[in-house]
Order: structure tokens, then C-alpha cells, then sequence
């Protein structure tokens, strides 16, 4: 059974990155073969914005990027509830300020 998001929902999504110095919040970290660098995830905390008919969310960042993504993409969840509790200050607001 999906996942029905709404606008005004708060996610995560797990982004995958790569560099040579991952930064405090880095998840399951890995060197590369050779070592110069490093793959990792980091958790985005985004909120809903627009749910789109076409199976899309539009979501805002907390610096007010938008991004479109499929609700069906696995490495996007609804939050916990306390997620949205500890991390309460790396999600945008509710109403965007212009």
C-alpha cells in the first residue's frame, strides 16, 4: 500500500553524496578504492509542498529550493514523529516567508 503524502507533510530523504570530507551528519560512509574520496548519505529534511497527479511531490528545502520527486522514490519517507520533534529547526516552516 503507497505512502499518500499531503501538502504541508514534512519528509526525509536519504541524499547520496560524494567527497573527500564528509561532513557531521554523514550515514553509512565508504571510502573509494583507492581512497581519495568518500561516498556517504545525508538525511534532507524537506516538507511537502505540492502533490502533483502525475505520482510528483514539488518539495521545499529550508533555504526554499524547490525540488520535484516521485512519491514512489525509495529514498523518500514520511518523518518520524521524533524526527520532526529533535530535528524541529531542519525543516522549513510551514508558510515560507516571502
Amino acid at each position: 500500500m503507497p505512502v499518500r503524502f499531503q501538502p504541508g507533510d514534512v519528509v526525509v530523504y536519504r541524499k547520496q553524496k560524494s567527497s573527500t570530507r564528509p561532513g557531521p551528519n554523514a550515514k553509512d560512509v565508504y571510502p573509494s578504492p583507492h581512497g581519495e574520496s568518500y561516498s556517504y548519505s545525508v538525511d534532507k529534511f524537506w516538507r511537502v509542498i505540492d502533490v502533483l497527479p502525475d505520482n510528483m511531490l514539488v518539495v521545499l528545502t529550508r533555504r526554499g529550493k524547490q525540488h520535484n520527486l516521485r512519491a514512489d522514490d525509495p529514498a523518500l519517507r514520511l518523518s518520524y514523529w521524533w524526527e520532526r520533534f529533535l530535528f524541529s529547526n531542519r525543516f522549513p516552516p510551514r508558510k515560507p516567508s516571502q
